[in-house]
C-alpha cells in the first residue's frame, strides 16, 4: 500500500479539506445582487431644486438616471455630473444620491465642482 503524501519530506498525509455548512451568500446570490440596478435617491435639497425650478421627474426618468449611475459606478466614477435632457445633475455615485439640480435655462454660466466625470445621455 503506498504511504500518503503529505509535505515534502514529512512522511505525513495533509489534511482532508473540511467540509460542512457554507456561511454567507453563494456565487449566484452576490452575482445577482451586482446585476441589480441600485436605484438613486433625490437629496432633500436636490427635490427642492427640482420643484423650485419646474423640473418634471417621473418614473422613465428615474429609471435612465439608476441605469447611467450603475454605468458610472462600473467605470469607478464618484461623483458624476449626469445631462439628461433639460437638466443636469450632480450625483454622488458612491452613495446613489442626487445632490443637485440644475434646468436647462439656469446652466449659463454655470460652473461644477468635485465632479470627477461626465454623463451625456
Amino acid at each position: 500500500m503506498p504511504e500518503p503524501i503529505g509535505p515534502v519530506g514529512s512522511g505525513m498525509a495533509l489534511p482532508a479539506p473540511a467540509v460542512g455548512p457554507r456561511s454567507g451568500p453563494s456565487f449566484a446570490e452576490v452575482l445577482g445582487d451586482r446585476a441589480r440596478v441600485q436605484p438613486v435617491k433625490l437629496s432633500s435639497h436636490a427635490e427642492a431644486r427640482l420643484k423650485a425650478r419646474n423640473i418634471a421627474w417621473d418614473e422613465s426618468r428615474q429609471r435612465q438616471l439608476d441605469q447611467l449611475v450603475q454605468k458610472a459606478a462600473g467605470k469607478g466614477a464618484r461623483e458624476s455630473l449626469v445631462l439628461m435632457d433639460d437638466v443636469a445633475l450632480v450625483v454622488s455615485v458612491r452613495n446613489h444620491t442626487v445632490i443637485t439640480a440644475v434646468d436647462h435655462q439656469s446652466l449659463k454660466d454655470n460652473v461644477f465642482t468635485n465632479i470627477d466625470s461626465a454623463i451625456i445621455a
